[in-house]
This record gives structure tokens, sequence and C-alpha cells, in this order.
């Protein structure tokens, strides 16, 4: 049987990272969540004081950065230069400052040859906003993930909370739409759905049923 390259994309908050985890777990593939390339980028910006608006100084960084992802038992290990930022990479800060390292184009270049090392061999389940489009054109699998801007806001808020950032849920709403308007009009790679990318919206569905939906085009594919 085959390992597959599975590709998710989709905009924020369309539960991206929960389903490609699970999907995995579900198959027994490795998960790689680009994201986090860009989120330990930003962070090392961050920490260093580099403008979040210097492409050059960003592009030189991310070339003077190295970044792992390792597989875990709860998903996945991200090390920067060595360091494990798995949780330090999750603030809103963070976040922010992903979503504006990830519009320029030297930086994309540098991180999606670094994913598409990651998961050239196969049986990965990889998830991003270009994964489909830019990073693997060819996967056997592309799923393209959404929901109502509404319940996505929702899910975004929710995390939040959880990690004790005080936003309102209108804030959130904003945050969402702004993070969309930049996603899709971006001049590198923006978010659009592949044109062989399956959609999954999951608006009324939890991140279990979602899973197991993608795992059995998985299984329909290795078997195919």
């Amino acid at each position: 049987m085959r390992k597959l390259i599975i590709a998710i994309d989709g905009p924020v908050g369309s539960g991206k990272s929960t389903v490609a985890r699970r999907v995995a777990e579900l198959l027994g593939y490795t998960y790689l969540d680009s994201g986090a390339m860009y989120r330990a980028l930003a962070l090392k910006a961050i920490r260093r004081s580099v403008n979040l608006d210097d492409a050059a100084a960003l592009e030189t960084l991310a070339r003077a950065t190295h970044i792992d992802l390792q597989r875990a038992t709860d998903g996945q290990r991200v090390l920067l230069d060595g360091e494990d930022v798995s949780l330090p990479i999750r603030t809103a800060d963070v976040s922010r400052g992903a979503s504006h390292v990830a519009v320029i184009p030297g930086v994309r270049t540098v991180l999606v040859d670094e994913q598409r090392r990651a998961g050239s061999r196969g049986g990965v389940v990889m998830e991003g906003r270009d994964i489909g489009t830019v990073v693997f054109p060819g996967a056997d699998l592309k799923i393209f993930l959404d929901a109502s801007v509404e319940v996505r806001a929702e899910r975004r808020w929710r995390e939040h909370e959880q990690k004790g950032d005080q936003l309102t849920l209108a804030q959130v709403v904003q945050e969402v739409h702004d993070r969309d308007l930049r996603d899709r009009s971006r001049a590198a790679s923006p978010l659009v759905r592949a044109a062989d990318a399956v959609l999954v919206d999951n608006t009324a569905m939890d991140a279990e049923e979602t899973a197991r939906v993608i795992a059995q085009l998985a299984h329909e594919r290795e078997n195919g």
C-alpha cells in the first residue's frame, strides 16, 4: 500500500491543525504543520527586534535559521535552532507576526524548500495555505477545508480564551476578516483552492467527523 502526500489547505479557523493531526493519527502518517515554520521565524524575529515589515532583514533571518518539525506523541514538536518552541509560537503576538512574515516572497522561498524536504518521502499530512498549490502541487490527495466566517472566528476566540488572551469575540471576528484579506490577496502564494482539491466544509462538523471524512478519502486513494 503506497504512502500518500496529503495536502490540507484552508483559511484561518477552519480547523486545519486539529484535523490534520487527527488524520495523521488515523492513517499512521506524520503530521507536518507548515504554519509552525512561519510562526517559529516570527518568534525569532520578535525576540531579536527585527522589523516585521523589513522584507530583506526577514529573508536574511530565514536563511540563517534552522527549523525542524519532529513527530511527537501529541502531534508535532517544533525546534527553532535546536530549541523546542512548540508552546511559545502559539501566542497571539506570534500569530499576528507570522501573518506578516508569511507574505514575504523571499521568506516563503526558503521555507517552502524546507517543507518539501520534510514531506518528500510520503506518508505525511501537511497543512497550511498553499500546500496543494505551491508546496506539493502533485500531492496524492488535496483537501480545501473551510467553514463560515462566524464559526471560524468563534473557534479562534475559544483558542485565545484557553491561552488566556484577553480578546473579545468582536475583535477576533475582525482579526479573521483581516487575516482572510491578507491571505487571499498576498502576491506570494495567495490562499486559493487548488483545481483538483476536494472541498470539505466543516461548518456543521466537529474535528473528529471532519478527520474521518478525509481519512476515508485517503484510504480510497491508497487502494486506488
